[in-house]
């Protein structure tokens, strides 16, 4: 049944609305939706992250992943993926568990909503890189590029936003074609 869903991932760097908006996709297509894991992990750990917690939250994303994908009829909203650990890693410790690179290619979804950078940064205690918006945003951009991964820059007010992104996931479930 999982091979046949199709899957959205909702990513970018922090505090851009991706939470908020997976829910409200997962809600307006009647689906299931995955929340991100690291940010679960890193509050739950209340201390700072290292090069230690990259494999814990790669394992974590795809066990959640897994765990929902298994409910899914046609139609699955991730909030990241492991694309999202990929960056971060890189971005932290300038490096990845190669495992980590090759699971993010083989699970690359059918699409990405890459959340633009243009709305208010929010302080909370799993964010911590308000001055690295611009550098992280460049870096998803990137990632994907290489991965050539079919993306969708959504950008806007919070309305806006969700617009683009409905339109997106409307134009990915009426092609006939699928992202491998």
């Amino acid at each position: 049944m999982q091979d046949r869903v199709r899957r959205v991932v909702v990513t970018g760097s922090e505090s851009t609305g991706k939470s908020w908006l997976a829910q409200r996709l997962a809600q307006r297509f009647d689906t299931v939706w995955v929340p991100e894991f690291a940010r679960q992990y890193a509050l739950q750990k209340a201390a700072p992250l290292d090069v230690s917690d990259v494999e814990p939250i790669a394992r974590g994303q795809i066990n959640a992943e897994e765990a929902v994908l298994s409910r899914a009829k046609d139609l699955a909203i991730l909030d990241t993926d492991l694309v999202s650990t990929v960056v971060y890693a890189e971005h932290y410790y300038r490096e990845c568990p190669p495992w980590v690179e090759h699971f993010a290619r083989k699970r690359l979804a059918d699409l990405y909503l890459l959340c633009d950078i243009d709305v208010p940064w929010v302080a909370d205690p799993a964010r911590d890189r308000p001055h690295a918006r611009q550098e992280l945003h460049a870096a998803f951009q990137h990632r994907l590029e290489r991965l050539s991964a079919h993306y969708a820059i959504i950008r806007g007010a919070w309305e806006q936003r969700e617009a683009a992104a409905v339109a997106a996931v409307d134009a990915l479930l009426a092609s006939t074609s699928r992202h491998v």
